[in-house]
């Protein structure tokens, strides 16, 4: 495996070709395992890996505070490579609860300040709203951010989830560096208006849920237990038929993946960095890796090369559209800019 860099759209950094999300060692997917989870970070520092993404509502600051420790207790070169990603925004209640989203300037501000300081680190290299704040016109959200990157605190402005109208209004406020939002095999809604705009306005895509949370990594099971605080319990896409339809798709993938001697994890990856490669790699694929064995498949992927004819036989196996259930309850739904 040769990890190879691609820039974060026109105006960002040099980054790896897949980036590792963070969100699962601390919330979201059930427990981690801390020392794992710090492993883990540490082997794609190792492995080239040098964008980290995180969001400083998961798990309360628990993921950022992770973060940080890894970082520093990494080797003195890895951790200088080390890009940082943080969301911001959401609103969380002492007992877990999603309480909205706060984009008001001195918010924004106030989250940066409490981001640095438990990342430990004296700034953050991309800072973005985690959904545009509905009372709050997103050229006051980026221009606040504007005004932290002024004065040294973040280097870079992205956006995540955002319509079409807020992602052309917060580039024209500042520049944007990428989007950050769900693209898989499985979940292609991007590809009608988002994906045209942003290539339109020199913005990569850091595409999250690239195997729509496990559901197609080829590891998940109708039989396999969640627990109550697992994402994955409430989602609709793993719920009774959904599930069972979903799983097929993943076996007619599987087909494909077995012929080709490589995982349907790893095709799946593959099929993504695919979508970018036309497009100056514009297309940053965050694996969710919350452990060494998984990031070692995930990163296999980068040696999949998939020809025309595979590439159709893909298409064939799971078409746009072909999900069973929306990628969150209607309530969550409502937030994203990119369903609009």
């Amino acid at each position: 495996m040769t990890m190879h860099t691609r820039p974060l759209g026109s105006t960002g950094p040099q980054v790896s070709a897949l980036a590792l999300g963070c969100m699962g060692m601390s919330a979201l997917y059930g427990e981690a395992d801390r020392a794992e989870s710090i492993a883990t970070i540490h082997a794609a520092l190792d492995a080239g890996v040098n964008l980290l993404d995180t969001g400083d509502f998961y798990a309360m600051g628990h993921n950022e505070m992770l973060i940080g420790e890894a970082l520093r207790t990494a080797p003195a070169a890895h951790r200088e490579q080390a890009l940082v990603s943080v969301k911001f925004g959401a609103l969380r209640g002492p007992e877990g609860s999603w309480l909205g989203y706060d984009g008001r300037p001195a918010a924004v501000k106030n989250f940066a300040a409490y981001s640095l300081q438990r990342l430990g680190v004296d700034h953050i290299d991309v800072y973005r709203i985690a959904r545009v704040d509905p009372d709050v016109p997103i050229e006051e959200t980026v221009g606040a951010i504007k005004e932290l990157v002024e004065q040294g605190y973040v280097r870079h402005i992205g956006l995540s989830e955002a319509s079409v109208d807020n992602i052309r209004r917060a580039a024209a406020t500042a520049p944007i560096t990428d989007l950050q939002v769900e693209y898989s095999l499985i979940t292609r809604d991007i590809e009608r208006e988002v994906l045209p705009a942003t290539r339109e306005l020199g913005i990569a895509v850091t595409a999250y849920g690239v195997l729509s949370r496990g559901l197609i990594s080829g590891h998940f099971t109708r039989d396999r237990q969640l627990g109550a605080g697992d994402f994955r319990a409430h989602s609709p896409r793993f719920q009774g038929e959904n599930l069972q339809h979903n799983l097929d798709l993943v076996e007619a993938l599987r087909k494909i993946a077995d012929e080709k001697g490589v995982s349907v994890a790893q095709i799946a990856i593959a099929w993504v960095l695919s979508r970018g490669s036309q497009h100056n790699d514009d297309i940053v694929p965050l694996i969710g890796a919350r452990t060494r064995e998984r990031l070692s498949e995930s990163l296999g992927a980068l040696d999949v090369t998939l020809d025309a004819a595979e590439l159709a036989a893909i298409e064939e196996a799971v078409p746009a559209d072909a999900a069973a259930g929306t990628r969150y309850p209607a309530v969550q739904m409502a937030s994203l800019g990119t369903e609009q």
